[in-house]
């Protein structure tokens, strides 16, 4: 049986015949009718097009959120190139391992990372002539000005400027089981991994959402989530105008901003992560919003506490918890009617996942015992890029061994207990310890680390850090082991709190109890 030819880059040129004149896209108070959404994605994939972008070609974004991030989405879509959106947090090494690890040949950037681009862009991969400068346009610094374009990049607007709005011809037919996308996602054992998302898996998850949503054409969609976030792009963004839905986005999160949009745009449908409410709530803004607008609340990301959706609850917003990886992202959601009475559950199956709980050997375990979460179904992604055994592992027989451990009631509610590859969520992203113990064991002074999640009112989650020092009765403060982290690790994913150990708990296999050290915190 052979593919479909059909592809994402359908989404905006099917909504420019239906509704040309509505609105897709209201970026920063700009409205963007879905005919000049796609008329802009039309010149990009002529641009790329005279580039010699070839079905297959990775595409890599490293932009804050813009129309422009839009553009070069569907634009390789369409094309067949596979589309790498780069977590813009990053540092330099982090960002060379996944661009070279993907082979992109593509880079588009904004001017606020040209620094780390230029610091990298010798030991790229990327073509030479194949990098492109955009300005992000946003309210400047006093006294820093952002750089013009380089010499050694490409100015895209200007690239773009003469291209026809005609739709291209890609010169191979793009399939609904060809990749659309590698989203890089910390790997345990230190190297991040990237989850190749094809087109059809990302229709499947599109017409999931619709349904956990009841979304439909004119729903105001109010979200600040980072486009280069499976949740920002394949969660909110690709759904929402697969719907035909006007989505209002802004370059970056404002808890302030955000709360006015669901007032200024009459949103119907909101979107935040649990870190991103907390900030709202604790903003005060949201106290004078009116929110009466609002059909649907979703959110997640991380652990939730109840205390979070009774004070959504009192100002008359249900929040829909979901639950999904960038594996297989939005596998599942609470369903509104139960929000308060399954209180601690991640809520159920979407209507395009089967999900069960299974013991070490596979097999299904009955209601109330606990094993592995497992899921199969058309929105589960097609592999690891590259990685063969790693993909062999997490696929068994098309099931997603998710790493994640729980149990389901009665009801068929699923249930987190831990996270069986001790990867923790902070501010809504993932951490995985061992990449961050694999850098702080070559600090001189650190004899052992072991890294673990613990609760912040703030974040959710925050690492902590249990040393073993080089000397005995050596003290290694917080802020010595942020200053060594300090340009090879992301922020987000430095320890908060660290404690010195003279020795660590062990299994008999030698390998670290974090279970203890979490209850010697």
């Amino acid at each position: 049986m052979t593919s479909t030819p059909w592809d994402i880059g359908y989404i905006p040129y099917k909504q420019s015949q239906i509704r040309p004149d509505a609105t897709a896209v209201i970026f920063e108070d700009e409205h963007f009718s879905y005919a000049r959404l796609s008329e802009g994605i039309n010149r990009c994939a002529h641009m790329l097009q005279e580039a010699g972008l070839k079905k297959g070609d990775r595409v890599s974004v490293l932009m804050l959120n813009c129309i422009e991030f839009l553009e070069i989405y569907f634009a390789s879509a369409k094309l067949g190139g596979i589309f790498v959106p780069l977590n813009w947090r990053l540092l330099g090494p982090e960002l060379e391992y996944q661009l070279n690890d993907c082979s992109s040949r593509f880079l588009f950037f904004h001017d606020s990372f040209m620094g780390s681009i230029d610091l990298i862009r010798s030991k790229l991969k990327v073509d030479e002539d194949k990098i492109y400068y955009l300005k992000n346009g946003g309210t400047q610094v006093p006294g820093f000005e952002l750089p013009d374009c380089p010499d050694w990049a490409e100015d895209y607007r200007l690239l773009v400027a003469d291209k026809p709005s005609t739709e291209p011809t890609p010169e191979e037919s793009v399939l609904m089981d060809d990749p659309l996308a590698i989203v890089y996602t910390s790997g345990v054992t230190g190297n991040p991994k990237g989850a190749v998302l094809s087109h059809q898996q990302t229709f499947f998850k599109n017409f999931q959402i619709q349904n956990y949503i009841n979304g439909r054409p004119g729903d105001m969609l109010i979200a600040q989530m980072p486009l280069f976030h499976s949740g920002g792009l394949f969660i909110v963004a690709t759904p929402a105008l697969n719907t035909g839905m006007t989505m209002v986005m802004r370059r970056g999160f404002d808890p302030n901003e955000f709360a006015e949009d669901i007032e200024r745009y009459r949103g119907t449908i909101v979107f935040a992560l649990t870190t991103m409410w907390r900030m709202i709530i604790d903003s005060g803004k949201l106290d004078e919003t009116n929110v009466s607008s609002v059909r649907a609340v979703v959110g997640g990301g991380e652990r939730t506490p109840a205390s979070l959706f009774e004070e959504l609850s009192r100002r008359g917003l249900q929040m829909q918890q979901g639950f999904g990886q960038t594996e297989n992202s939005a596998m599942m959601v609470m369903p509104k009617e139960a929000i308060h009475r399954k209180m601690g559950s991640i809520g159920k199956p979407g209507y395009f996942t089967e999900i069960w709980i299974a013991d070490s050997a596979g097999n299904r375990l009955p209601p109330g015992e606990i094993g592995e979460i497992v899921a199969k179904g058309p929105t589960v992604m097609s592999g690891y890029w590259n990685q063969p055994e790693e993909t062999a592992r997490t696929i068994v027989n098309g099931v997603l061994n998710t790493g994640d451990l729980g149990y389901v009631d009665e009801e068929g509610f699923f249930y987190i207990v831990d996270r069986a590859k001790d990867m923790y969520r902070s501010g809504g992203e993932n951490v995985y310890p061992a990449e961050v113990e694999k850098i702080l064991m070559n600090h001189p002074d650190i004899a052992q680390v072991a890294v673990i999640g613990i609760p912040d009112p703030k974040w959710g989650e925050v690492g902590m850090a249990f040393i073993i020092p080089s000397q005995p009765d050596q003290e290694i403060t917080i802020e010595e082991v942020r200053e060594y982290l300090q340009d090879k690790i992301a922020r987000y994913k430095h320890p908060a709190k660290v404690k010195m150990m003279s020795e660590f708990p062990l299994t008999s296999t030698m390998k670290v109890k974090k279970t203890e050290l979490r209850d010697d915190r």
